[in-house]
């Protein structure tokens, strides 16, 4: 099979939700991406095979997200595109989907990313007042459909609140990491040291131009006042400052609050991936090569948040490689919780035992390879962009740290985990 390269990757700013992207649909986010990958790079759009994205909350009038992005930075109509959805790793998804199609043969160039925009989250009526809804549509007298108005209740129009809650279980993403984070012993003051650990390095990275590199900026009508960085990042956040926030979702003995939970972001983010062969023939310097990647399933009942560490081990076990052999380490944080639960899980031999099939622990997680630009918790999640941002700040890291190997994870509702590793070109 052919080789994959990264080329480089462009995002929006991560902004959190109800902020300056409010007015705006999903399409439009991730067409300033994707132009902004397309400016960046110099490719031309005419030469990109296949347009892929990743979206959680779909709006309904553009259900294939990724055609209306890609038309909107100027994509070709003859180029195909679509929208792919597996929660937080749907980027992931659609940046591997892409893979394969390079691997097989089937593409050489294809823009792979991803978007959400919770601003423009779907609203509801509850299922009774649909069905009158759906039902009226038939009415052709004026006395049916004086029936249908006479019909209709005050709690009709009371909409259906969304939230983030697993179908399967009805639990909370942020429940189900309360329990985990008791069961592997995070404690609370363990949680908000790395919460403020992400920001302050977030803030450093900002300051420094790591971070403005990656992003594309945004003008919106009428100003055009210019958008260029991550508004979510608090660089003067301390331990003192997040200690007196109250638990987020057990409210008695939880340890997850605000400051150590991700929260909701809007943003887009693209990537721009092709065979190592059409690399060298239009003369591109690629940043990295993917190696290899893995997606995992586990239990929804108490393994919903742990996808890194089954994702992580699976991957090293196919590459015959330790922990202590890679590099850059770039772990999609949902919570604070989540990402101390994982790591202890790949530093434990009962774990790997109970759980991996290994005879020892994976490895000990080198904190100074460890999301070194801030993460989720800082920079934000926008569900769909996720992956693409981890895979470019990945590369990035790479070259900047002179490293080889680049090993990237999350986790995503579901319980499912993903796990990607890059070698620096």
């Amino acid at each position: 099979m052919r080789k994959v390269v990264f080329i480089d990757g462009a995002r929006t700013p991560f902004l959190r939700s109800g902020t300056d992207y409010m007015d705006l649909m999903s399409y439009q986010l991730g067409g300033y991406a994707i132009k902004g990958l397309l400016t960046k790079t110099g490719i031309s759009p005419n030469l990109v095979d296949k347009v892929i994205m990743g979206n959680v909350i779909s709006n309904i009038k553009t259900p294939n997200v990724a055609r209306e992005a890609a038309l909107l930075a100027g994509i070709p109509s003859t180029t195909p595109c679509h929208t792919v959805s597996q929660a937080c790793i749907s980027a992931n998804r659609a940046i591997a989907d892409g893979c394969y199609e390079i691997m097989a043969g089937h593409a050489d160039i294809i823009i792979a990313g991803g978007v959400d925009h919770t601003s423009d989250t779907p609203i509801q009526f509850p299922r009774k007042m649909r069905k009158k809804l759906f039902n009226a549509q038939r009415l052709k007298t004026i006395g049916g459909q004086l029936k249908f108005l006479s019909s209709l209740r005050l709690s009709d129009f009371v909409p259906e609140r969304p939230q983030v809650a697993e179908f399967t279980t009805n639990r909370v993403m942020g429940q189900d990491c309360d329990i985990m984070a008791a069961r592997f012993k995070a404690s609370r003051e363990e949680q908000d040291a790395f919460a403020v650990r992400s920001h302050q390095l977030a803030a450093q990275a900002h300051e420094a131009g790591h971070l403005p590199r990656e992003i594309a900026a945004v003008s919106l009508p009428p100003k055009f006042r210019p958008i260029d960085r991550d508004n979510g990042i608090r660089g003067d956040s301390t331990l003192e400052s997040v200690a007196k926030l109250r638990p987020a979702f057990d409210k008695k003995f939880g340890t997850l609050t605000a400051a150590n939970s991700s929260f909701l972001t809007d943003g887009a983010a693209a990537t721009l991936i092709m065979s190592e062969d059409k690399a060298r023939e239009l003369g591109l310097m690629p940043k990295a090569e993917v190696v290899d990647f893995v997606f995992t399933g586990q239990s929804l009942e108490d393994e919903l948040l742990l996808g890194p560490a089954y994702a992580v081990s699976q991957l090293l076990q196919r590459q015959q490689m330790e922990l202590s052999d890679i590099d850059v380490i770039e772990f999609h944080e949902a919570f604070a919780g989540q990402i101390l639960s994982n790591i202890k899980a790949l530093a434990s031999d009962e774990f790997a035992q109970q759980k991996l099939n290994r005879d020892k622990a994976v490895g000990v997680v080198d904190f100074n390879k460890f999301n070194l630009w801030g993460g989720s918790l800082s920079i934000g999640h926008p569900f769909g962009a996720t992956g693409a941002r981890l895979v470019t700040t990945t590369a990035n890291r790479l070259l900047d740290e002179n490293g080889t190997y680049g090993l990237l994870a999350a986790c995503a509702a579901g319980a499912h985990g993903h796990a990607m590793l890059l070698k620096r070109r």
